[in-house]
């Protein structure tokens, strides 16, 4: 029999090429998606695809109900970092609470794995590079919610015996990925200011690194979580190696793009100035896979962000905090609000 997995957030960006990688192997793959963050042609045809929010549990319950899981991939979270300062309630209801939710489900109907893909926004400012064994002391509510949805990982592996793989992934681009939204992604912001003609906007001197990920690097990884020995009930840094400054990655797109490069510098947002993460870990249980470079990957989504055309910035109206709030993001809320 085949496994039937769950894949919350199918309709996203990696959560639809985690989705492809079970297809290919052979599972039965049903997707939760609110759509909130990803669009229905993401989702590979032959899952089952059922849109409503994790954040229902009683459509999360009569799922697990109507299909008996092996395994549940999470990936439904909304994943602004920056921007969860300031819509702390919808945050966790949406990362903390839904998960919960999950969790709850898989707990009552004896999922074999629960997979689970966090961040590594639960480090905080801490040493690097950044190690599994490290102290969490998240900075943003997004980061807090990831690192309570790992603790109840934890409790209920040991109350209850659920076993589960936690991933911290970072920076992750590439093909499919919603190039529209203005708080997250910033290879997709870069690609779509262009198509708009529109000079690339960067909060503080573009000095802060990131360590980006193309999306082959992490997809397939995730998705052999459940039946790779040696992973069940651990924790894995996930993603590239080598920390770039996000000026340079903007001089990367538009190179890629054929065009000068223009930047708007805002002022700096209160955020880790320097991210990147060990991932020897993962190495050890994985094994060890070549990685696109970063050139490689952004002409790559750039072949896809070609085809695709721009996106319009999508409509976000869950604001519960202004003070302090980045001005563009600020002034781009209030020009939705009077639209």
């Amino acid at each position: 029999m085949p496994n039937v997995s769950l894949v919350t957030g199918g309709s996203g960006f990696i959560g639809s090429h985690i989705v492809d990688e079970l297809i290919n192997s052979g599972n039965t793959v049903v997707v939760l998606d609110d759509m909130s963050g990803g669009f229905p042609e993401n989702v590979n045809p032959a899952a089952i695809l059922v849109n409503n929010s994790v954040t229902d549990a009683e459509v999360v319950n009569s799922l697990f109900s109507q299909y008996k899981f092996n395994h549940v991939f999470h990936l439904a979270a909304y994943a602004a970092e920056g921007l969860s300062h300031f819509i702390k309630r919808f945050n966790y209801i949406n990362n903390l609470i839904g998960s919960v939710n999950v969790i709850n489900a898989s707990i009552n109907n004896g999922v074999e794995c629960f997979v689970f893909t966090s961040s590594i926004a639960v480090y905080g400012r801490n040493q690097l590079p950044m190690t599994e064994d490290l102290l969490p002391v998240p900075e943003d509510s997004y980061g807090i919610a990831k690192l309570a949805v790992e603790h109840e990982l934890r409790v209920s592996h040991d109350i209850f015996g659920l076993n589960y793989v936690i991933f911290r992934p970072h920076n992750v681009y590439g093909e499919r990925q919603n190039i529209g939204d203005r708080y997250r992604n910033v290879i997709g912001i870069f690609m779509n200011q262009i198509l708009h003609e529109q000079p690339l906007t960067i909060f503080g001197d573009g000095s802060q690194t990131r360590a980006f990920t193309y999306i082959s690097d992490v997809a397939p990884i995730i998705a052999k979580a459940p039946i790779t020995p040696g992973a069940q009930n651990q924790i894995f840094n996930i993603g590239a190696d080598k920390p770039v400054p996000v000026k340079q990655v903007a001089e990367y797109v538009c190179q890629e793009f054929g065009v000068p490069l223009s930047i708007n510098y805002l002022d700096a947002r209160k955020e880790v100035e320097h991210a990147y993460a060990s991932h020897e870990k993962a190495r050890r249980v994985f094994g060890r896979r070549s990685q696109v470079p970063l050139e490689d990957g952004i002409h790559r989504m750039a072949e896809w962000v070609r085809q695709m055309g721009p996106r319009s910035s999508n409509r976000f109206d869950h604001i519960e905090v202004f003070r302090n709030m980045p001005p563009s993001w600020y002034s781009a809320f209030e020009e939705r609000q009077t639209t």
